[in-house]
């Protein structure tokens, strides 16, 4: 199945069987459409270091050694809104000299509608940073380019993988608090 923007007809105005609301439709009227609604994307912290410039500079013809982490968080605002926060650490080297470190936490406020209990949770920690890693990840690349290296381009993450493997390990997912 293809997505139209102008609506399932081609016509630009949404038919009966389109994803797509009439123009004018009220943002969330049928909440069993739009379980989950993206209301903000932000940067809520964000951090460049390249502690060893200008000297370092001079090897970037060296293949550097980085090491990325991810963490994912939720926290419900009230009633079906999440924050649901996104931490990208990433530290590249040459050899034991630090290249640069760089920390963003890039969050959503999702709206979650209509969605039983058992679900909830996997959706949070799994399609919701899923949808904001295209931007964090286009934000760490700008970040490492406007710093003088090559962009750093962080490849795609598997959050279903993540969460499945944190659940094999004995270790429960990240608790979903409360503002």
């Amino acid at each position: 199945m293809t997505d139209n923007p102008l609506g399932g007809n081609g016509g630009g105005a949404a038919g009966p069987t389109s994803p797509v609301p009439p123009a004018g439709a009220a943002a969330g009227a049928n909440p069993a459409q739009m379980p989950l609604v993206v209301n903000a994307q932000y940067i809520k912290d964000m951090s460049f270091e390249l502690p060893n410039a200008p000297q370092i500079l001079r090897r970037l013809t060296e293949q550097p050694q980085v090491q990325v982490n991810v963490n994912v968080q939720a926290q419900q605002l009230g009633g079906d809104v999440y924050e649901v926060t996104l931490t990208l650490n990433a530290e590249a080297k040459l050899g034991q000299d630090a290249l640069f470190i760089v920390e963003l936490i890039y969050a959503g406020i999702f709206t979650v509608q209509g969605v039983p209990q058992d679900i909830l949770r996997p959706l949070l920690l799994i399609e919701c940073p899923r949808l904001l890693f295209p931007f964090a990840r286009s934000i760490i690349a700008g970040l490492t380019r406007e710093g003088g290296l090559p962009p750093m381009m962080i490849q795609p993450i598997d959050f279903a993988d993540l969460y499945r493997r944190q659940l094999q390990a004995g270790q429960p997912p990240a608790p979903i608090g409360t503002a």
